[in-house]
């Protein structure tokens, strides 16, 4: 379907601004690891969708770090000024295609028409979640773009139905799964009121250092160094490829690693790179 709608007077005024780093970060709300001891009846239930992180704070279109991204103006015309938020999403299992073209200053349209904004909450609601489905739900209706979507919510009674909904959401491509308290109202840094569920853990550590490798690795990175936003630092090597090893992610960079557990010093067990994390912001 052709995604280029005529300007209008309102849409005029949302053109998209040069790409540069945003005076502060967007106040978001992250997720907490779902554990057995939540009541599954407090929550809604929907996909954890595999792309970037995206906010749209009324005027411009911001990433998790707070860095403006440049789409097409196309992409966000109509778009209200009301702040909302949600996936820039290629599809199941297209991270990197995702990531690739919000990281280019003038991906091709046709790059941008696989694209998806999958919505999934209003910052600035005063309401409970419950209340927020509907609000975005509507706003999504009353915008009628094919690429803006609503995510679905649903709510489920037992760990054996949300295992069952994991597993058949994982073997379809899905990342995993976000549960949130229905009566939660929106705030920002982590909280129980929303989880995350995935086959696997992982999480953040920002880069500090390449460590030089040796034997078959030696001229290449054999490990990256790095630390975690509550000051634990690690050896990261397990899980670089060739390409990672020759060129790693810039120090000071964000990473997701995989890990099983934790030790007693609070250190990932087995913890093995997964890819950069492009939706948080690089410090020096």
């Amino acid at each position: 379907m052709q995604r280029r709608p005529l300007l209008s007077l309102f849409s005029l005024s949302l053109l998209w601004r040069p790409c540069a780093q945003a005076a502060t970060v967007p106040p978001i709300w992250l997720a907490n690891t779902y554990t057995s001891a939540a009541d599954l009846r407090d929550y809604w239930v929907s996909e954890k969708f595999d792309g970037v992180r995206g906010y749209w704070d009324g005027q411009q279109l911001l990433t998790r770090g707070g860095t403006v991204l440049r789409p097409p103006a196309w992409f966000t015309q109509g778009w209200p000024d009301t702040p909302f938020e949600g996936e820039l999403w290629a599809g199941r299992g297209q991270f990197t295609a995702a990531v690739s073209v919000i990281q280019q200053a003038n991906a091709r349209d046709a790059d941008w028409q696989k694209m998806h904004f999958m919505v999934f909450d209003l910052p600035m609601h005063r309401g409970t979640f419950t209340a927020r489905i509907q609000a975005y739900t509507s706003l999504v209706t009353a915008l009628g773009l094919t690429w803006v979507e609503a995510v679905s919510q649903k709510q489920l009674d037992s760990a054996t139905a949300l295992k069952q909904l994991l597993n058949d959401k994982v073997s379809s491509g899905a990342e995993g799964l976000m549960l949130h308290r229905a009566n939660a109202t929106y705030k920002s840094g982590r909280s129980n009121d929303q989880l995350k569920l995935k086959p696997h853990d992982d999480a953040e550590a920002r880069v500090i250092e390449h460590l030089a490798g040796t034997g078959q690795y030696a001229g290449q990175t054999g490990a990256l160094l790095v630390e975690t936003s509550q000051g634990k630092r690690f050896k990261l090597g397990t899980g670089l490829l060739a390409q990672d090893r020759q060129k790693p992610p810039a120090i000071g960079e964000w990473v997701t690693y995989r890990y099983r557990g934790l030790t007693d010093k609070g250190l990932p067990r087995f913890a093995s790179f997964l890819r950069i994390q492009p939706d948080l912001e690089k410090r020096p």
